[in-house]
């Protein structure tokens, strides 16, 4: 069979309805009522019926965790091999864990409702802001921020793809830095719709917190690597993984050197394993020679057996 890399989307790719092209499979409903009941909460409803709740992040992680792993489990069931790595995007790497059998989903719902409140409660809702830098190099980015950092916090966090840079810091820094970005041939400098700053130094208190959760948890090594967002390279020694998810939460997604590492594996064929196009959409620009592939129907894995 075809090696393959299997990528996990995080946060921004939720949406109604979005488990449709795969709810006749009985696995997606069985592990969506599994997380409801881990957590009492109705996360089916949550993806099919209209609703505000499902963007509030202490629900969109535990539901983005379920929505990965529930297509991952069809996925499984086609009998294809292990992936040749894995990673996923800021919350998506804690679903890319629970596929290699780091920590069981159990687990692993239970640590992302941890990391949404401590995230959730770091900063106040009306303090914090990202945005979305289209045109720059990582470089440019960077010096801006440092150029400005004397005026409050404002840090690159997000490298997406080359060209495509998130910040988050304080929110009167961020709103005044878009004209900034602007003048220095940003094409576009966008305010993000979140409430939470993540990635940056303002989430490290929260982060020492969830580390002290985190060590209350059982890891195992993984079955298959994970590429971690931290340093952009796999680990496979268990308190390396915590050290790892621990730095993730108060330090920048290393994606454009995520995908790179694989690439230079000579992987080319990528999986995005869950709702939306994101990461497929990414891979594309990082790597233009790569074949990727979105899990999200039933009609999608079937085209990827076909190949593979």
């Amino acid at each position: 069979m075809t090696d393959f890399v299997a990528l996990f989307p995080g946060q921004g790719s939720q949406s109604i309805g979005m488990m449709q092209n795969l709810a006749s499979n009985p696995l997606v409903k069985k592990t969506f009522d599994e997380a409801s009941d881990i957590l009492n909460t109705n996360f089916w409803d949550m993806v099919n019926v209209e609703n505000t709740d499902i963007n509030q992040t202490i629900n969109t992680q535990p539901l983005m965790l379920a929505a990965g792993i529930a297509t991952w489990r069809v996925l499984e069931e086609s009998n294809i091999n292990h992936p040749s790595f894995s990673a996923g995007h800021s919350l998506g790497e804690f679903t890319a864990l629970v596929a290699a059998k780091a920590f069981s989903f159990e687990s692993g719902l239970h640590i992302v409702k941890k990391r949404a409140e401590l995230m959730q409660n770091a900063v106040p809702s009306d303090e914090g802001a990202m945005a979305a830098i289209l045109g720059l190099k990582d470089s440019e980015v960077i010096n801006i921020c440092n150029n400005l950092k004397e005026k409050g916090v404002i840090e690159a966090v997000n490298f997406n793809s080359p060209g495509q840079v998130v910040v988050a810091g304080e929110k009167i820094i961020i709103n005044t830095s878009l004209n900034v970005f602007k003048e220095a041939g940003a094409k576009r400098a966008i305010i993000l719709p979140v409430s939470v700053p993540s990635h940056c130094s303002l989430m490290k208190e929260a982060a020492i917190e969830f580390k002290e959760f985190l060590s209350t948890i059982n890891f195992a090594k993984p079955i298959f690597p994970v590429v971690q967002n931290f340093e952009a390279i796999p680990y496979d020694d268990e308190e390396k993984i915590k050290e790892g998810l621990f730095h993730q939460l108060f330090n920048p997604v290393r994606w454009t050197q995520t995908i790179e590492f694989m690439s230079e594996k000579k992987l080319n064929t990528f999986l995005e394993i869950g709702p939306g196009k994101v990461l497929t959409s990414l891979s594309k620009r990082i790597n233009r020679d790569s074949k990727n592939i979105s899990i999200d129907s039933l009609e999608s894995i079937e085209n990827f057996k076909v190949i593979s």
